[in-house]
C-alpha cells in the first residue's frame, strides 16, 4: 500500500476551510482530509503507482478549481516558491 500526505497552507483560516469544503465530496473513500488551522492535510492511500497517480490528478484539479473560484490561484506557491502547479 503506498500513503502520500500533501500540506497546503492559505493566508487564513476562512480561505483554507472554503477550499476543504470545495474538495471533500469528490474525495469520498480515497482522500482523507484534515483542517489544521490554514492548513489542510489531504492523506491520499493506494494499491499502486498508478493508482496513487490517478487519485493525486484528481485532488490537484478540484484544488486548482476551488482555488480559482476562490481568487487565490495567483497568489498560490509551492515550497519552491513559484505557481503552485509550476
Amino acid at each position: 500500500m503506498l500513503e502520500l500526505e500533501l500540506r497546503l497552507r492559505y493566508e487564513d483560516e476562512r480561505t483554507a476551510e472554503s477550499v476543504l469544503r470545495a474538495v471533500e465530496p469528490d474525495n469520498g473513500g480515497y482522500v482523507e482530509s484534515e483542517l489544521n488551522g490554514k492548513e489542510i492535510i489531504f492523506k491520499m492511500k493506494a494499491k499502486d503507482a498508478g493508482s496513487m497517480r490517478n487519485t493525486a490528478d484528481d485532488l490537484l484539479v478540484c484544488i486548482k478549481i476551488a482555488e480559482e473560484a476562490s481568487g487565490i490561484v495567483a497568489s498560490a506557491t509551492d515550497f519552491d516558491g513559484d505557481a503552485f502547479l509550476e
